[in-house]
């Protein structure tokens, strides 16, 4: 299906719903060896598929304690390291937590943010106000504190994308309308709400957190107005020089910045994600299709997926459309780099961590001092990643920002035999070669995915967020491949139409993050396990409240246990569950149990999560309220507008739209969540 024919879907309710429907396509040509092929080698694709792997097999695929009937159990009487009444399963209007605790609006779209903002008129929206208010669709939420007891300091926050036909009155669904209802000035308030806020906070007298509006280091960062300096080896290659910055180490804002990552030195990564869909092109054959028979990077262009041609920004803005800056794509793609306690410093896109469709940026240390980052490429049969410092962490900050720079960038390999293996992506190494397209080391980095096809890394089913905790584990998040087929199956992504997702649990070798292999396991098999046929796969002490659907973010608690968020998309109908936040065990007798802790209104997706205060405090973000699926709401049944939404979540005011908004949860006695 290509992109007209998504756009004229009628099931499709969305522009996002659309975005999603296209990205469920492919940008990768060999699919030989994708994950599933390794797990069928490994176990067998019909004992895998129909749930039916003797205890041995599954105890080597899933962990000795995890042997699941495919049904769903009650909940069980086994101690649970996390202590919370789990709420019930559902969907709608507006959120919910466990018992005992209060999640509170902290951070709404269009809020002021700095002393001289003016206060949110939704009617009279322009870029320079919003400039001085918070963001649309808050994604990662990152913390660093300002006290030494942590009830004061500096949340990061990243505003992945824009939901035109919720957002401005009455405009309505724009890609269906080939934008033809939106103007420079509406684009440049989209440009202003995209990029990242950074917010001070503080505990008020009553214990609740608040902004402090009049913060000195409150500021945006947008791709509309925010100059950033390119550094590492793609830094000045002539593929990143363009009109507007012949020097190619300059660049305007960052776009699509879903997850990202806190540095242990206390700056913030930003990780650009969709940004091919930004990029435009006036070169459109009678089908519809871009045409990049002119291009010189094609190839490459076609590997990214762009022009993706989902916003009029390239009708507006000569540099996001690729006919006139076909250099300017070459540019996102990658990590961004922010000082939140320095409003002066220029933000930095760290090159040497590679460009593609980055997931998010989470860090760790090595046992000898090395940072390491893990990264997913969120798309279906993309890859995923990690980065090793050359040099060590250290309290000198002057050395600490030269650890993005320099460095290797691995892609994983997963084999039948439970190893993990990471492939250096360093020009001269096996076919990364002059004679194979790659003539430097910018070459590989620019062109990530094509240096990472070309080592025969296995393709995954949707790597989003990786959490690396310090004892040498890493869980990978793998949301989802409605994609994958029958033959494509394999050990480490081991359904097809993996409509639900799964997790996959890394150890490192020697406890190491810097090891060059390590060892695999799923976790758990994400999905209804009462369906014989999902082949769902959890511990028997799961309830039904307690499975789900598509794990996207995750974050350990100040207890080393796991957190996961899901972000179902529109297709959240198929579990009737809103998205939410689950307590998943990973260890032990309960190895695979998952608990529901907090649940989204409809149409909203799950990020963050971030803990603070040593356990006290958990940051949570829900964005885009409202719009996801919601001809599947009962009683609803249709499209969300800005006049007719699904939820007014959280104002619930009838004059205004459903608001993407922080949620900061406490638990009422003032201790630690769930314990």
């Amino acid at each position: 299906m290509d992109r007209k024919h998504i756009i004229d879907d009628p099931e499709i309710g969305n522009k996002a719903e659309a975005f999603e429907a296209f990205d469920d396509i492919p940008t990768h040509e060999n699919l030989s060896r994708t994950i599933g092929d390794v797990i069928n080698a490994r176990y067998g694709r019909r004992d895998v598929l129909r749930g039916m792997l003797g205890v041995s097999a599954s105890a080597a695929l899933f962990g000795g304690s995890t042997l699941v009937a495919p049904k769903a159990a009650a909940a069980g009487t086994a101690a649970s390291r996390y202590d919370f009444q789990e709420l019930t399963w559902g969907n709608d209007e507006t959120h919910h937590v466990a018992e005992g605790y209060d999640a509170d609006i902290l951070l709404r779209w269009g809020d002021p943010i700095t002393a001289d903002a003016p206060e949110f008129d939704v009617m009279n929206q322009t870029a320079a106000a919003q400039l001085k208010q918070f963001g649309y669709n808050n994604d990662y939420v990152g913390f660093t504190p300002l006290n030494a007891e942590g009830t004061r300091g500096l949340l990061c926050v990243n505003h992945e994308y824009t939901n035109e036909e919720v957002m401005f009155p009455g405009l309505g669904r724009q890609d269906r309308a080939g934008f033809e209802g939106m103007t420079q000035e509406l684009v440049e308030i989209e440009m202003a709400a995209h990029g990242g806020s950074v917010v001070e906070i503080a505990r008020d007298a009553n214990g609740k957190w608040a902004v402090v509006r009049d913060g000195a280091m409150n500021r945006r960062v947008t791709p509309l107005n925010t100059e950033m300096t390119i550094d590492g080896p793609a830094a000045g290659h002539p593929r990143m020089q363009t009109s507007a910055d012949p020097s190619g180490t300059t660049v305007i804002g960052t776009i699509n910045n879903c997850a990202g990552g806190m540095t242990p030195w206390g700056t913030w990564l930003m990780a650009e994600e969709n940004f091919h869909g930004y990029f435009w092109t006036d070169a459109v054959t009678d089908e519809g299709k871009a045409d990049l028979s002119g291009q010189a990077e094609a190839k490459q262009m076609k590997r990214y997926g762009v022009p993706g041609r989902w916003y009029a920004w390239g009708k507006y803005f000569d540099r996001f459309n690729i006919d006139k800056e076909p250099n300017e794509v070459n540019r996102f793609g990658w990590v961004v780099e922010v000082d939140p306690r320095d409003p002066s410093a220029k933000p930095v896109k760290h090159t040497a961590l590679g460009r593609f469709r980055h997931e998010g940026a989470e860090t760790t240390v090595s046992k000898s001092g090395h940072l390491v980052v893990y990264m997913g490429d969120d798309a279906r049969f993309d890859y995923q990643y990690k980065y090793v410092s050359t040099g060590t962490v250290s309290d000198d900050p002057a050395m600490n920002s030269k650890l993005l720079s320099d460095g290797i960038l691995y892609v994983a390999r997963f084999d039948e035999d439970g190893t993990v293996s990471w492939l250096p992506l360093v020009h001269g190494t096996g076919p990364l070669t002059a004679e194979n397209g790659f003539s430097s080391q910018a070459d590989v980095l620019i062109d990530t995915r094509l240096a990472a096809d070309a080592l025969g890394a296995t393709p995954m089913d949707r790597p989003e967020d990786a959490q690396p905790r310090g004892d040498g584990t890493a869980y990978i998040m793998l949301t989802n491949n409605s994609k994958r087929k029958e033959d494509q199956t394999d050990a480490a992504n081991p359904r097809a139409k993996s409509n639900f997702g799964h997790i996959i649990e890394i150890k490192e070798q020697d406890g190491d993050h810097a090891a060059a292999q390590g060892s695999w396991s799923i976790l758990v098999k994400c999905g209804d396990p009462a369906v014989a046929e999902v082949g769902a796969q959890w511990n028997p002490e799961t309830s039904e409240s307690g499975w789900f659907g598509s794990p996207d973010n995750c974050a350990f608690d100040a207890d080393g246990r796991l957190w996961v968020s899901t972000d179902q998309g529109s297709k959240w109908g198929k579990t009737g569950k809103s998205d939410g936040l689950y307590a998943v065990e990973t260890e032990g007798a309960l190895r695979g149990h998952s608990k529901l802790f907090f649940r989204c209104p409809v149409g909203g997706e799950l990020c963050g999560p971030y803990f603070a205060e040593g356990g006290k405090t958990l940051f949570l973000a829900v964005q885009h309220p409202g719009t996801d699926g919601t001809k599947a709401l009962k009683g609803f049944e249709r499209s969300s507008t800005f006049e007719d939404p699904a939820t007014r979540w959280p104002d619930f005011n009838p004059a205004m739209p459903p608001r993407p908004s922080v949620v900061v949860v406490t638990k009422k006695d003032g201790g630690k969540i769930a314990l």
